[in-house]
């Protein structure tokens, strides 16, 4: 059989199958930043205050390198997933869709390398009473970008999965089958 031959007779999920990687890359990264957001816009950045300010900066140098290690690896998936679907929307996703969910994963890193990034070069510097409410005040804009990026991303899932009706997310049988008579 010949590769073009062979090409259409696949399947159109095994087609789309690289799509899919994408896109779920895309909803995982995503889902899992704005969760870690979440926690340190709410838990992580207000207790910094109660860190040890004679040593502070050993303290903040501690944080920053081992958040990198947790954020960066998914922060640079997530963004390699944004620009996949860029150039290659799913089916039945509108073309705006993926274009607001780059846009607002350009506004989560503009915030990051102009606000919160300098905030956290003073911090490691020792305690800046300014530059912490600075960080804790401005990180509100990442972490509502996240979370609407979140919503568009889903959004762009959702429109995929209505499209091609992937057999991964049918119904299990028990959700499907009468009910057996007669226990």
């Amino acid at each position: 059989m010949s590769p073009a031959a062979s090409a259409s007779s696949e399947s159109p999920q095994a087609r789309t199958h690289p799509l899919v990687l994408v896109i779920l890359a895309n909803l995982v990264a995503t889902a899992f930043m704005t969760g870690v957001i979440w926690f340190v816009q709410i838990v992580h950045y207000p207790l910094m205050a109660g860190w040890p300010h004679d040593d502070f900066d050993a303290w903040a140098a501690v944080n920053m390198d081992r958040t990198g290690w947790v954020v960066m690896p998914v922060m640079l998936v997530e963004g390699a997933a944004a620009a996949a679907l860029l150039v290659r929307r799913p089916k039945r996703v509108p073309a705006w869709l993926p274009w607001l969910a780059a846009a607002l994963l350009l506004g989560v890193w503009a915030s990051t390398f102009l606000l919160q990034v300098p905030c956290h070069a003073r911090l490691a510097l020792g305690w800046d009473e300014q530059a912490h409410a600075r960080l804790v005040a401005t990180n509100w804009i990442r972490t509502l970008l996240w979370t609407a990026r979140l919503g568009a991303v889903a959004a762009v899932a959702g429109g995929w999965m209505a499209a091609a009706n992937p057999p991964c997310i049918k119904s299990p049988a028990f959700l499907t089958s009468p009910p057996e008579s007669g226990r």
